[in-house]
């Protein structure tokens, strides 16, 4: 498999408001957060990258609720995980009790309250992201 799901660890370093396309201006406070996608397409994990390049501006495309928050200058990519393996919405699911959820972000195309999560504190959220991956694919 080339591809499979994968979630970035995204620092935000201040509050505001950003505009999520049909989703509309959210309020996002300052912190961490986990946004989990999928990578099954062509290109796989190469989509990562895209979402690096919009997070350093290098790309100004949107298409979906993740490069809003990404174009925006106090959000940018910490770290990644990936699974090869189509296990987005257990990931999601798993992550939504790790912390505060961005209702109906990322999930418009299936039946998640959201995939989008924010949390205080880096290290914790990064050690339930990776327990999430591990738990999803046991499952």
């Amino acid at each position: 498999m080339d591809g499979g799901t994968y979630t970035l660890v995204l620092e935000r370093t201040s509050d505001g408001t950003v505009e999520i396309g049909a989703l509309g201006v959210r309020s996002l406070p300052a912190g961490w957060y986990a946004y989990t996608g999928s990578a099954l397409g062509p290109g796989g994990f190469s989509r990562v990258d895209r979402h690096r390049a919009v997070a350093t501006g290098e790309n100004t495309a949107r298409h979906w609720h993740i490069d809003y928050l990404l174009g925006d200058p106090s959000t940018s990519v910490d770290a990644v995980v990936t699974t090869e393996a189509d296990v987005e919405c257990g990931v999601a699911e798993r992550l939504l009790d790790a912390g505060d959820a961005v209702p109906g972000f990322g999930c418009s195309d299936c039946r998640c309250r959201s995939h989008l999560v924010r949390r205080e504190d880096r290290d914790a959220l990064v050690a339930t992201v990776e327990r999430a991956h591990e738990r999803a694919v046991e499952a």
